[in-house]
């Protein structure tokens, strides 16, 4: 059980309902944790902006690969699951592409050094080394994607902080399947 309580269906106001209904539509069903942060529909309200804006940035494998390595690194099992599930069945990941950004790395090696460089951003809580800048680079990333590439993990970050948190209960389809 979740440490902290979704509101019932009947005190969840008109917005907000509409809210979970679009995330329900995009998902094919709606994913505990916004039934949750639905208790504080402007909590909902940034969370929802943030994944809206970071649609924007980088690519999607990358943004999962993302995802996937900084949500093992913080042990958020909630968000594993789900990133695991989107990556599959809405962003073309194979399972051994999602199990290889879980341990920070990729065969492709462009996202290897993106997955890598996100756990070290968690790691030394963003105080990287010249020589992780310099191997981000080293693979083609310019200034400003390394900023998305924070931006993302920092997004990440704060699901995986409200999930950790709250303990949510692991509801997506097949994650009994998945790695956790």
């Amino acid at each position: 059980m979740s440490r902290l309580t979704a509101p019932m269906p009947a005190d969840i106001d008109a917005k907000t309902q509409g809210a979970l209904d679009a995330i329900a539509k995009q998902f094919g069903f709606a994913p505990s944790m916004f039934t949750t942060l639905a208790a504080n529909p402007t909590v909902l309200e940034i969370v929802m902006g943030l994944q809206g804006s970071i649609a924007k940035l980088l690519d999607a494998k990358t943004r999962h690969t993302i995802a996937l390595a900084v949500s093992q690194s913080n042990g958020c099992h909630y968000c594993q699951a789900l990133h695991g599930f989107i990556s599959s069945n809405l962003g073309g990941m194979s399972a051994e592409e999602i199990e290889l950004a879980r341990t920070g790395t990729s065969s492709d090696p462009k996202r290897a050094a993106v997955a890598k460089f996100a756990q070290h951003v968690i790691e030394t809580r963003g105080q990287v080394s010249d020589e992780d800048l310099a191997a981000i680079r080293e693979v083609g990333y310019i200034d400003p994607e390394i900023q998305a590439i924070v931006t993302i993990v920092v997004v990440t970050l704060l699901t995986n902080y409200l999930n950790n948190v709250s303990d949510t209960v692991v509801d997506v389809p097949g994650a009994d399947h998945q790695s956790a």
